[in-house]
């Protein structure tokens, strides 16, 4: 039974590893007060309850000197998650691994003799773990360490005797040393904390396993079981030196205002969060902030550099399976960055774009360092299921984890914005205070003026051709009709099947891919009328710049699109997926008259959506959080007179 065991005891070492991880976070980042009601905290009691329940199995399973040892592995899960002390935590994990390889080839069978000295051992670790108060991470640590190890030593008495009153004392010596661990928590780090455990503890064990359970070796074996547990120790004391950082605020000299905006998508990222981050960099760069940007690398490396008065530090990220061109950063590869990347930046407040590796990791370090933060959701888990064939109660039940998950890593941030009164809404029926603030563009860039003309209509579409884009009912709108032809604009997973379908149905449609700035304005500035068919917009700001450009829109009825598109006055939303409503809307605007009204009336309805006004408003909430000022938002059901504008 003891390769079982040995599996068993990995697991479980996993398992307290991920607690350790996220009940030191809540201990350090919440008010003693509230710890035990955080979800984090109670994630990690259920994962350390786990992890404590596969560990006692195991000892049933198998000798304390095999499987106490085994430990270890969650010291070096910890230390190359968070990034701090690996080489430290190598040096354990060889020091305690060769002990349990001579554990595992010599460990005898385990018989009771006196536990008279389990009991001495226990009370002197109680005592001076709870002696040393919050001060020394490393005393309270190594005392919960020896209160464990006996505590393992007396369950696999237990089960050797089946005495339930050795279990108790088992059961007792764990929640002592539970507190124990709190007090390390309190004040030093992760590392530490299991650096300590997972030495000591499996020590301890072995210790008294040969003075009361008879699970001695031979003695040249125990003597090299002496040198291993010896470097493993030197290898703990290096850990507890390697300090975590107080969260301090920033002691730098009063100058222009530091921004950090964390973006999981960025340039040359073709999608509007992209798009929006690197505008508003830009945007509040030119008001003399110093701006700095951490984002995905467009490779499997780390890179820094100054793109138009923007700092942009790029950490290295991986493709992912999903689409062919989207990369994401692993959480354990961003922490490793952060320091290096806050300490450059030394940000007045954190700007976080997203809710993945990127943004929820750049959020956690700003909390732990008291940098105030703003938090703005571009993000619809049904993207995610675009292309699944999962059953619809599947993708239900997926979404909503979704939301849950943009919730709760939101909740830990200053302000919270969306950039529609829809978007906005999706989170405060979730319980956030969120304002609406349009991610806005530069107006003037896309004016243009037109001339009507009678003969066949132009539509143009622009943005990514993935599913939920719904392209393809334009084209079959567009093949259904004898004088209109499409122009689209823009790559993605489902070019080529739409490129097949208009070939298949005849539709004129010129697909153009990637365009320029420079050629994607042109392709507007020839169109008669916009199409947005998609169903996931939280704003489209493809659709803000037809508008812009003058353009009447036709547009799903679905998400945030009815906040842009007033149906019968700019253009007209039709029931997505209603080829037929489509064709009708194209007809409504076959007079160049009615399309000339139209698209005086889309430059009206983006007048409110001005770019130097979304920056403006970002630059007064970054204020605001930096003052700590109560209610700096209204909610965006409420909005002010100022933010008129906005609800376009």
């Amino acid at each position: 039974m003891t390769p079982l065991a040995i599996v068993l005891a990995v697991v479980a070492a996993c398992c307290f590893a991920a607690a350790v991880h996220l009940q030191h976070r809540t201990v350090r980042t919440t008010k003693a007060s509230r710890v035990v009601l955080d979800p984090r905290w109670l994630a990690g009691g259920a994962l350390a309850a786990t992890g404590a329940g596969l560990h006692v199995l195991a000892l049933t399973l198998a000798p304390v000197t095999v499987v106490q040892p085994i430990g270890v592995l969650s010291l070096v899960v910890t230390a190359f998650v968070t990034g701090k002390a690996r080489r430290a935590a190598l040096v354990v994990a060889a020091g305690t691994g060769a002990f349990v390889l001579l554990s595992v080839t010599n460990a005898p069978a385990s018989a009771v003799t006196n536990l008279l000295p389990v009991d001495f051992a226990a009370a002197a670790a109680a005592i001076i773990g709870l002696a040393c108060g919050r001060g020394r991470a490393l005393v309270s640590a190594s005392s919960a360490a020896v209160l464990f190890g006996l505590a393992s030593t007396l369950v696999r008495a237990a089960s050797v005797t089946g005495s339930i009153a050795l279990a108790a004392q088992s059961a007792v010596l764990v929640l002592v040393g539970v507190l124990l661990v709190h007090q390390a928590y309190a004040a030093g780090s992760a590392a530490t904390v299991i650096a300590a455990t997972t030495v000591v503890d499996p020590m301890t064990a072995v210790l008294a396993g040969f003075v009361v359970l008879g699970e001695g070796t031979p003695p040249l074996i125990a003597a090299a079981q002496a040198v291993a547990g010896a470097f493993a120790i030197a290898g703990v004391l290096a850990v507890a030196r390697t300090r975590e950082e107080p969260p301090v605020a920033s002691s730098r000299q009063p100058g222009p205002m530091r921004v950090l905006i964390a973006a999981d998508t960025f340039p040359p990222d073709v999608n509007g969060a992209a798009t929006f981050a690197a505008r508003l960099a830009a945007g509040l760069a030119e008001r003399d902030i110093e701006v700095h940007v951490v984002c995905p690398s467009t490779d499997n490396g780390d890179s820094e550099g100054l793109v138009g008065g923007v700092q942009v530090h790029r950490i290295a990220s991986v493709r992912t399976p999903f689409h062919p061109t989207f990369r994401v950063c692993t959480p354990w590869r961003v922490r490793g960055s952060l320091p290096a990347i806050l300490a450059a930046a030394d940000p007045d407040v954190v700007h976080v774009q997203a809710h993945f590796g990127v943004g929820r990791t750049v959020l956690a370090g700003a909390q732990e360092r008291n940098v105030p933060v703003v938090a703005t959701n571009h993000f619809m888990p049904e993207n995610l299921l675009a292309h699944s064939t999962f059953p619809k109660w599947l993708q239900r039940v997926v979404t909503e984890i979704g939301w849950r998950d943009v919730t709760r890593v939101y909740r830990a941030a200053n302000a919270v914005t969306a950039p529609t009164p829809r978007a906005a809404e999706l989170l405060q029926r979730r319980g956030l205070d969120v304002r609406a603030v349009s991610c806005g563009i530069d107006l003037g860039h896309y004016a243009t003026r037109r001339e009507p003309h009678a003969g066949p209509i132009t539509v143009a579409f622009v943005g990514r051709l993935d599913r939920e884009k719904n392209v393809d009912d334009l084209i079959r709108a567009v093949a259904s009709t004898n004088d209109v032809r499409a122009e689209v604009v823009g790559v993605g997973s489902c070019r080529t099947e739409w490129e097949a379908l208009a070939d298949e149905l005849g539709a004129p449609v010129t697909f153009h891919g990637y365009l320029s700035d420079d050629e994607m304005l042109a392709v507007l500035r020839r169109a008669d009328v916009f199409c947005m068919p998609g169903t996931a917009e939280l704003q489209s700001i493809a659709t803000l710049e037809a508008m812009a450009a003058g353009l009447p829109v036709i547009a799903a009825n679905a998400m945030a699109l009815p906040h842009l598109v007033h149906h019968g006055e700019n253009g007209y939303l039709y029931p997505p997926g209603d080829i037929v409503a489509l064709v009708a809307a194209l007809t409504a605007l076959s007079d160049p008259a009615d399309r000339t009204e139209a698209g005086l009336a889309s430059l009206r309805i983006v007048a409110g959506h001005d770019l130097e006004h979304t920056v403006d408003t970002f630059h007064s909430a970054y204020r605001n959080v930096t003052l700590q000022e109560e209610n700096h938002f209204v909610p965006a059901g409420k909005p002010r007179e100022a933010d008129a504008g906005q609800r376009a």
